[in-house]
């Protein structure tokens, strides 16, 4: 991954989200993975359809909860899109056939990533979002 401000960040708004999405694309580079980790309803798609936004992803982006993974092809690079919340472990995952994937032309955004942190590549970029102080707000947090 190109650099990238990562700096611990408050996200006040939906804009804030999409300024932080858009910048890490602009970043991605073929076999970048990013991992979101985050309590239910702290921004991991949100953050994910901002990053498909700037990757010039076309497709509609939703939570592939029930699928595991999404791929899309229609942006700069292959965006693999996964939600691994239904999986106990990293093993399951690669089971899935997920590591071509990682090892792959593209870029794997994964929510749910501690789940599955023991197979991850060691310079995954992960983000760690969290509520805010106020209503609305959500803190992301480059570990």
């Amino acid at each position: 991954m190109k650099a990238l401000d990562q700096s611990r960040r408050k996200l006040n708004t939906e804009e804030d989200t999409r300024a932080l999405g858009l910048g890490i694309a602009e970043a991605l580079e073929p076999g970048d993975v990013v991992a979101l980790i985050g309590d239910l309803g702290t921004g991991k798609t949100a953050l994910t359809k901002y990053i498909a936004e700037g990757l010039g992803i076309t497709e509609e982006i939703n939570s592939p909860t029930f699928t595991i993974v999404k791929e899309y092809r229609s942006g700069r690079l292959p965006l693999y899109h996964f939600d691994v919340y239904r999986l106990g472990s990293g093993e399951e995952l690669l089971d899935i056939g997920a590591e071509e994937m990682l090892d792959g032309d593209g870029v794997c955004v994964i929510e749910w990533a501690d789940i599955v942190a023991d197979v991850l590549p060691d310079d995954a970029v992960a983000i760690q979002l969290e509520y805010g102080e106020n209503e609305g707000e959500r803190i992301a947090e480059f570990l």
